[in-house]
């Protein structure tokens, strides 16, 4: 619903009141951005954006995507005119217990998408997101197809996953982004041009964007501009908006204050400008500026009443479709409810004493067809990383053609990571990424927000330790699982905990793996995988697919003994075969009664009861862990009971069976250490 001229400027004029109010009563907080920003959101969600008022998680609505999360006021600022903010809610903008944080998080009820503040993050979330959209739409056809708005900073498009993000929307030529780039020339701490000199512009055309350069804050400009994205099918949208930084901010005397860099990134009145003087210029009332005025909040009510009305319509003929499409419609009810479909894992042919990215390749293979919204992604590694299997059962995405099920992101983890993310949420597939686990350095920053996010997306990381062999250091991931598994240690929102790594030590327990990731909807899952071959693991009973289903338990004994164990042996991954070979050793030579505990995830034996923990890795019986990784991997399980042997360098390039000697992982090592901490102990 389109505002005249004088009453668009007041609605603009009210988000920038509120917004400065926030950060003023907050003390704290970054007003200059959101008031040059109010212009675009004020355009945008009352003009433009499709999305149902009362039904905000309305799958078909159109997206909008924060990637300057120190911008939150103008987002809590439009949704507040908009009713899923109160005035109470933003009058306790970054305070505790509030739904109005500093940096916004994902908060789909009350409109906001993703959780930003890292700079570039949300605008890959939000390409990620309108790649599940074109998914969808060559699934369903128009009835799912929607718009995807973005905004960005000038901070966003200096950060490197910038580039990626960019390249990546332009090649698949995902037409249906509008990207705003809120350019006003300032930074926290400078100009951009003291950063760059680059050329905005010519850099996006590059990459395949249809850019539009326009004055940001001209509301007939933001409009046309708007329009002429909306038109463009083939190529994402870039709109460069030249705004002001604190637009409407005044000094004490009356002169104007606009575009100063301390404006950026603190209340008003703690700069040179004028708090008192600024709200009033614009309208508003010095005394009670959290307030939206009455022609704006009536104003808002028919844009309300007509997004409503419009939803109503497009849920009519989304209901009509249904009728007519039974299988379709029950298939994308499937996908957007994140439930899976019936799974025979039994199903899965593994061949023997394989490494675990090959038992995770027979995996994807068998899910290609069955898991139909499963998409998986590969950093230019799919023949390396095995993702490869299931590429082959479908196909990648290309401009024009996102009936395959597979993007191939180039090298460019951090990307490829935020992007899956997106996906995520958005909602209606199942995203997984893959890479070597050393790169998995590149991905942390996202992996957090993510994780934070409690979104679902699985990280296959290949290559898991120093047995990459030749590569050398570089390539070698030693203190990797460990910062993985410090995610699980942390609780989410929620409560739970907000990462499952899981390290698998057989074919059979790398299914479980796969399943436990597959069904885990509370957080990302990361799937560590070895390179080279690890033998199966022998069955205690009659059957080793139903004892791997034990993996689920986070740790579980794979061989024990009778009576009180001498000695509990401790891994996960490929370390655990080398325990068995150390444990007949030790029973053979030294008549030890030995346990082996395979614990690939720390994260969820702890999630079990203490008395399940007690039975496992019972208190006063010695202990001994055995990790490629840092020690720390395995010392709370192993606790004061025994020691930890593992990594305490770099790692050197050598063929991996050389290193295996060198480094002490062998069954003589196990058997001379375990010795050697007995002997000591007495």
């Amino acid at each position: 619903m389109k505002a005249n001229k004088e009453l668009s400027m007041k609605a603009a004029d009210n988000v920038r009141i509120l917004a400065a109010a926030m950060v003023e009563k907050a003390k704290s907080g970054h007003p200059g951005g959101p008031m040059g920003g109010a212009d675009f959101v004020h355009v945008l969600y009352s003009e433009f954006m499709n999305y149902d008022p009362s039904d905000m998680t309305w799958a078909m609505r159109d997206r909008f995507y924060l990637d300057a999360g120190h911008m939150s006021p103008m987002l809590y600022g439009i949704h507040t005119l908009l009713g899923n903010y109160s005035l109470t809610d933003i009058k306790n903008f970054r305070q505790w217990g509030s739904c109005t944080p500093g940096h916004p998080e994902v908060d789909i009820k009350r409109g906001v998408e993703n959780t930003s503040g890292p700079l570039g993050l949300g605008h890959a979330f939000g390409i990620g997101s309108a790649i599940a959209e074109r998914f969808l739409h060559a699934r369903f056809g128009k009835v799912v197809e929607h718009k995807t708005y973005i905004y960005i900073s000038d901070g966003g498009i200096q950060e490197e996953i910038s580039q990626g993000a960019g390249r990546i929307a332009g090649h698949l030529g995902l037409g249906q982004i509008v990207m705003f780039y809120d350019a006003n020339d300032i930074q926290l701490s400078t100009v951009v041009d003291d950063v760059t000199g680059e050329d905005t512009a010519k850099k996006y055309e590059s990459w395949n964007w249809h850019v539009l350069t326009i004055d940001g804050n001209d509301h007939d400009a933001i409009r046309n501009a708007i329009k002429s994205g909306i038109s463009e099918n083939d190529r994402p949208t870039l709109i460069i908006g030249k705004t002001k930084m604190g637009k409407g901010v005044v000094k004490e005397d009356g002169s104007g204050y606009e575009g100063e860099v301390e404006l950026h990134g603190k209340p008003l009145s703690k700069s040179a400008a004028s708090f008192e003087k600024t709200i009033e210029g614009l309208g508003g009332n010095v005394k009670n500026p959290f307030k939206v005025f009455p022609e704006v909040k009536a104003f808002y009510k028919k844009v309300i009443a007509e997004k409503k009305k419009d939803a109503k319509a497009r849920k009519a003929k989304f209901k009509d479709w249904s009728k007519k499409n039974k299988e379709k419609a029950a298939k994308l009810k499937l996908f957007l409810s994140g439930e899976l479909p019936e799974i025979d894992w039994k199903g899965v042919e593994h061949k023997a004493n394989t490494a675990t990215r090959n038992s995770s390749a027979a995996v994807m293979s068998y899910l290609a067809g069955k898991v139909e919204n499963l998409v998986i992604s590969s950093a230019d590694l799919c023949n390396s990383d095995k993702t490869e299997a299931y590429l082959k059962k479908t196909g990648d995405f290309r401009k024009g053609d996102f009936s395959g099920a597979f993007l191939q992101a180039g090298v460019a983890e951090l990307t490829m990571a935020a992007v899956m993310t997106g996906m995520g949420l958005h909602g209606g597939v199942i995203p997984a990424c893959a890479t070597f686990f050393t790169f998995s350095d590149y991905m942390k920053p996202a992996i957090r927000v993510a994780s934070l996010m409690e979104q679902q997306v699985i990280f296959i990381w290949t290559h898991d330790a120093f047995r990459v062999g030749e590569d050398g250091p570089t390539h070698q991931p030693i203190e990797q699982e460990a910062q993985i598994r410090l995610l699980e240690k942390m609780k989410n929102h929620s409560g739970n905990n907000s990462f499952l790594a899981l390290r698998p030590a057989d074919a059979e327990e790398t299914a479980v793996a796969w399943k436990l990731a597959l069904e885990n909807r509370n957080s990302p899952s990361g799937l560590i995988l070895s390179r080279q071959d690890v033998n199966d693991l022998e069955p205690m009973g009659r059957s080793r697919y139903r004892e791997a289903q034990n993996a689920k338990k986070g740790a579980y004994i794979v061989q024990d003994c009778e009576g009180t164990p001498d000695i509990i042996l401790v891994a996960n991954g490929s370390e655990v075969s080398t325990l068995v070979e150390g444990a007949a050793m030790l029973t053979k030579k030294k008549k030890m009664k030995v346990r082996i505990v395979s614990a690939p995830s720390e994260g969820l034996f702890r999630n079990q009861t203490r008395g399940y923990q007690q039975k496992v890795l019972p208190a006063g019986v010695p202990k001994f862990g055995l990790t490629a990784g840092l020690p720390v991997t395995l010392e709370s399980l192993v606790g004061a009971d025994g020691i930890v042997f593992g990594m305490t360098h770099f790692g050197y390039s050598a063929p991996y069976t050389v290193l295996d000697e060198q480094f002490g992982f062998t069954g003589e090592n196990v058997f001379k250490q375990v010795n050697t901490m007995l002997r000591i102990r007495k």
